[in-house]
């Protein structure tokens, strides 16, 4: 099997073109040299994938004969990846989060529409008629006279 194919069967990337897209930009590699996307994929092969900047080892158990559902990949690939890999995507992702505490700078979209929102219920909820909340205030206005 071709290893964009491969890689778009066994789920590491969305679309087959993807993979192919990825082929080219020198990011995967089968025993250390770099493939294109026409390289036939083996059992016991070892692949090096780059993506979000860790860099994956997997080994080829079994070849599947098309794109199989998430609960089988166990059954054709085994991740041979480097703790230190997963800790350094650990790493990253909690210094994404320290970039910026929830509530300071500028409102984010999903911050503006829950906002938004707030608002529109708040105000439902406190003045349903606008009439009594306006007729009020000209009663007593005109009492003062």
């Amino acid at each position: 099997m071709r290893i964009d194919k491969f890689l778009w069967s066994i789920r590491f990337y969305k679309t087959r073109s993807i993979a192919a897209d990825e082929i080219k930009k020198n990011r995967v590699s089968i025993g250390g040299s770099v493939v294109k996307s026409s390289k036939e994929v083996k059992e016991g092969d070892v692949i090096k994938i780059r993506k979000n900047q860790i860099d994956y080892k997997i080994k080829v158990i079994q070849i599947p004969k098309s794109r199989i559902g998430a609960k089988l990949v166990p059954l054709h690939i085994k991740d041979v990846t480097d703790k230190e890999q997963y800790e350094l995507l650990k790493l990253r992702k909690m210094s994404q989060d320290y970039y910026r505490i929830k509530g300071e700078g500028r409102p984010t979209k999903k911050d503006r529409r829950d906002m938004d929102e707030y608002v529109e219920n708040d105000i439902a909820s406190d003045f349903t008629d606008w009439d009594d909340f306006f007729g009020e205030n000209d009663e007593t206005d005109g009492e003062e006279d």
